[in-house]
């Protein structure tokens, strides 16, 4: 499957501040609630500052300065995992795959039951295509005591599978995200892909038509898959329907293109 079908429905989360000191995580070490330090007390205060500011960065994209931040907060408090996290997000998405592995396995070595740097890790090594372990990352993950991101971790584990072109175990890990989270539009439009590319064409259609049955959730990957579908199914008219709605809406889009030129199979 292209890479790009796939690519849409995963948002890899920065690191959370709700693990960083003195913000009240459950697990946190009694040598660490016993800190009393002034001293310590600022350094958790300007870490937490930096990585707050880090975070915001590198969701607006900024990467050199979210860098920048982070290693502030890093040097505020070296070990702290939600900053190895973070910059394994950054370095990956700088491309500089060497960095990015040691930021994740720091983190992990710092924090093996981590559940946001072992997804984080998984979709790294899932991009890497090292596929085996990539899903061993977001098993590990998945079995966190009281992980809130569960369905999160299930689209990726499913989104991994595709690209490894497994099937089956990809529909599996899908179709659980979208039990847990059935108004997530990007889990729904990646679980019709995948059933399209089994064969299973009438359960496609029911995923996508979700999608597509709101406007704001409506894209040209969503459009350009009913059309696949009805086209698969021999229905002629709902392809021409969702084909001009993709023209209208799209037009520039590459799906757009396909459809001109009738390439249904790409």
């Amino acid at each position: 499957m292209r890479a790009r079908s796939f690519a849409m429905a995963l948002v890899l989360a920065p690191a959370s501040l709700a693990g960083l000191p003195g913000c009240g995580t459950p697990g946190a070490t009694e040598a660490r609630e016993a800190v009393a330090s002034t001293d310590v007390t600022d350094a958790d205060r300007r870490a937490k500052a930096r990585l707050e500011l880090a975070s915001a960065y590198y969701a607006r994209g900024q990467l050199e300065t979210a860098l920048d931040e982070v290693k502030l907060a890093m040097h505020a408090k070296p070990d702290l995992v939600e900053a190895h996290n973070l910059r394994g997000l950054i370095y990956a998405g700088l491309g500089d795959t060497a960095l990015a592995d040691s930021s994740f396995r720091r983190a992990l070595q710092l924090q093996p039951r981590d559940a946001d740097a072992l997804h984080n890790y998984g979709w790294f090594l899932c991009q890497q295509q090292q596929f085996k372990d990539a899903i061993a990352q977001f098993d590990a993950a998945l079995t966190v005591p009281q992980y809130r991101a569960t369905s999160r971790t299930l689209a990726a584990k499913g989104l991994c599978q595709a690209q490894a072109g497994q099937w089956l175990e990809a529909e599996g890990s899908l179709m659980r995200s979208y039990e847990l989270d059935a108004g997530n539009p990007a889990t729904a439009m990646n679980l019709a892909e995948v059933l399209y590319r089994r064969a299973d064409f009438e359960r496609a259609r029911f995923y996508v038509g979700r999608v597509n049955s709101r406007p704001e959730s409506t894209n040209a990957q969503s459009l350009w898959l009913a059309a696949r579908i009805e086209n698969k199914l021999g229905n002629l008219a709902r392809v021409s329907e969702f084909g001009e709605q993709l023209k209208s809406r799209f037009p520039r889009a590459p799906e757009a293109q396909l459809y001109e030129r009738r390439r249904f199979d790409e």
